[in-house]
């Protein structure tokens, strides 16, 4: 029997990829698990994705594409008016953790698996590297400051995902506020990468 022809598989396997590893965590994906997921035939999945690595890959990219949380998010975010760039950046950090944070927790979940997955570690690179072009935009070109804080949101994205601790807006704005100094420029459009640059 032909191959039914249907277009939008391969994305419905991406998205229950996604879905898999919100619920599961990385250990519970599987050709197998995504398959029951996406509700299709096993081999549709292997013959999108021959590996799970090709998989998470593909679902690495499209959570750090996603508009709320991924680089052209962060680009609105820090372009729009607001009180300084510390308050704009804790704006964004705010609004990442508000409510609901599983969407973060995945992300952060797969951009991690790149310390042991090689092939992952690609797409991360070129998420951060994108991070930091965005902020730059932002600190009058300075490199060093703006690698200092993607930094430091990692680590407080991390540090608030671990511990369920509430956000503490006047606490993130001070940190913010000791790496930026006297460097504050006011928004500057959205200094946005060219899209080859991130993934």
């Amino acid at each position: 029997m032909a191959r039914r022809y249907d277009p939008g598989r391969r994305d419905r396997i991406i998205d229950a990829a996604i879905r898999v590893v919100g619920d599961q965590g990385i250990a519970g994906l599987s050709h197998r698990s995504v398959a029951a997921e996406a509700d299709v035939p096993l081999g549709s999945t292997t013959y999108h994705f021959a590996t799970l690595d090709e998989l998470l890959v593909a679902a690495l990219r499209k959570v750090t594409d996603e508009p709320r949380t991924g680089v052209e998010g962060w680009a609105r975010a820090l372009a729009a008016p607001g009180p300084g760039l510390a308050g704009r950046l804790t704006a964004l950090l705010g609004r990442l953790v508000a409510g609901d944070r599983s969407r973060v927790r995945l992300e952060y979940e797969l951009y991690l698996a790149a310390l042991r997955r090689d092939a992952l570690a690609p797409v991360a690179a070129q998420w951060l590297d994108a991070c930091v072009e965005v902020v730059r935009a932002h600190v009058g070109g300075d490199a060093a400051t703006a690698r200092a804080l993607v930094a430091l949101i990692d680590g407080l994205l991390i540090q608030l995902l671990l511990t369920g601790r509430a956000f503490d807006p006047d606490e993130v704005r001070e940190a913010f506020d000791r790496i930026i100094g006297g460097r504050d420029v006011p928004a500057c459009g959205y200094g946005l990468p060219q899209r080859s640059r991130w993934p």
